[in-house]
């Protein structure tokens, strides 16, 4: 599976290819240049999938390349493309006017391609303008990509967003996903479950969910990624690695453990009758079960990532 991601060179891209696949910190990617050429890296996503991420310098020079001379070999055979926007580019309308050019090319060489957008840096823009300039963009950005089908994102490095679009994004290249959230689903009914989560290992994202009970906070998900994942990276540098937690208060219990090889498991309990041995002999248990649904049969599944 082809996923291309593509945008301006100082768009975020490389910051976000850092965060979520390279276990930076957000204040981390001050120091990465902007890219030259290509970068090749090989990342294993959930055991059988391998991502193979193209990281590409998005200079005027390179863009041009891309729709011309590299046209083919690029957009060929792309199942989804992400695009990344600044929101604070001073050049929209070049901006617009290469994403348009990229469109041009998937719609003549991968028609069936999914496209989302990002458009990052939302933390710049003052907080009682973000609904409306994100509002604006993305109807700018859906009428441009007739006849695709556009799926926005608002995104920071700095708050749970990033975490939120990759989660929604890579969800969707889960080759086995709904039999995997049938099988949580089960899983939580069966130990009497508010919410089960579960999350790729190496990225924290969140891959699959189930809920008997509604929550208040929609961003939630996302927040608990960022925080499990800045917490392991402080175990890392104290040379100790992240195993498992338990948060208990009056209202609920919450339990982060290791799951299969490739994911994390968090379940949140709020029956005070149900002990915390119980809940932990419960996922010990069904850790052999989820292990066998992420064998993919057939052979190994290979996303590559071109990242532009």
């Amino acid at each position: 599976m082809f996923v291309l991601l593509m945008g301006k060179s100082g768009s975020g891209k490389t910051s976000m290819r850092s965060i979520i696949f390279a276990n930076y910190i957000a204040r981390d990617t001050r120091r990465l240049g902007a890219t030259i050429d290509v970068e090749h890296s090989h990342v294993r996503f959930l055991g059988n999938l391998v991502l193979n991420l193209w990281d590409c310098g998005g200079q005027d020079t390179f863009m041009e390349n891309y729709f011309t001379s590299q046209r083919d070999n690029i957009f060929r055979n792309v199942e989804v493309l992400i695009y990344v926007f600044d929101v604070e580019s001073r050049e929209l309308e070049k901006d617009m006017h290469y994403y348009q050019s990229c469109l041009e090319a998937i719609l003549q060489n991968s028609p069936d391609a999914k496209v989302f957008c990002l458009v990052h840096k939302m933390d710049l823009v003052q907080e009682d303008q973000r609904d409306l300039i994100f509002k604006e963009r993305e109807e700018d950005l859906k009428r441009l990509s007739r006849p695709l089908a556009c799926t926005c994102f608002r995104t920071s490095i700095w708050d749970e967003t990033l975490y939120k679009a990759w989660s929604s994004i890579v969800y969707q290249l889960i080759p086995n996903v709904q039999q995997l959230e049938t099988n949580l689903r089960n899983f939580a009914q069966i130990i009497e479950a508010d919410e089960v989560l579960l999350f790729e290992r190496a990225t924290f994202l969140v891959i699959s969910h189930y809920q008997c009970k509604e929550q208040r906070d929609a961003h939630r998900f996302e927040k608990i990624s960022n925080i499990i994942k800045q917490f392991k990276l402080s175990c890392s540098k104290l040379a100790a690695s992240f195993q498992s937690m338990e948060v208990r208060n009056s209202n609920f219990a919450a339990f982060i453990d290791v799951f299969t090889s490739n994911t994390y498991v968090m379940v949140i309990m709020s029956d005070p009758s149900i002990p915390s041995a119980a809940t932990l002999i419960n996922i010990r248990n069904a850790r052999k079960h989820f292990e066998k649904l992420e064998r993919v049969d057939g052979p190994k599944h290979s996303l590559h990532m071109r990242m532009r």
